[in-house]
């Protein structure tokens, strides 16, 4: 492929659809995404991509039904424990002094000065919101800027997703719901993007 992006943007939506299609409850959609993230992530690494950022859930979100922030709280600390164990290096970003972050996670909020550059950066936005972002001097300012966005679900929006980092992103809709991930779908958005006629402005 002639043009590769550098760091994609992941908004995995759907879960909850997803769930209510099988006959499940809407929380247990969330963790039927996990292998839809790793299989993702496996995807980039072989791809040569080199840093990914997921939305893991925002500030919004924690307004929901209380079992669905469980949920999707759990799939966060679940994910981070399975990027963990492949050759990734993880950093979570997000309001930690809310009740709702994971403690499990902190461990991750911390950015290591020199990221080994062999490695594919993932960082994970957990209880993440842009006001909160804005508010507190852009404590994402250390995610450089984001060249795809890719949203699976169909809903053409960003949803608060790192509105600076986002400021030139191209942004590729995929219909399929996030637990229906196939790399036949990431393919298809990096063939998408690899046509887009990409000036900054210029």
């Amino acid at each position: 492929m002639a043009r590769l992006p550098n760091h994609i943007g992941i908004i995995p939506d759907g879960n909850r659809r997803w769930a209510k299609q099988k006959g499940l409850k809407k929380e247990d959609g969330y963790a039927y995404g996990l292998s839809a993230g790793l299989n993702l992530l496996r995807a980039s690494k072989e791809h040569g991509i080199k840093e990914l950022t997921f939305y893991g859930f925002t500030v919004d979100n924690c307004k929901r039904p209380k079992e669905q922030v469980t949920a999707f709280s759990h799939a966060c600390e679940e994910a981070a424990k399975i990027i963990a164990t492949e050759d990734f290096y993880l950093r979570v970003v997000g309001n930690t002094k809310s009740a709702w972050f994971p403690p499990s996670l902190l461990p991750y909020t911390v950015e290591y000065e020199n990221p080994p550059e062999e490695k594919l950066r993932v960082n994970l936005l957990v209880n993440y919101g842009w006001e909160w972002d804005i508010n507190n001097g852009f404590l994402s300012r250390d995610i450089p800027r984001i060249d795809l966005v890719i949203r699976w679900g169909g809903m053409c929006r960003l949803s608060g997703f790192l509105p600076l980092q986002t400021v030139y992103s191209d942004i590729c809709v995929l219909d399929e719901l996030w637990p229906d991930f196939e790399e036949t779908q990431f393919n298809k958005a990096l063939e998408w993007y690899n046509k887009q006629d990409v000036t900054l402005g210029g």
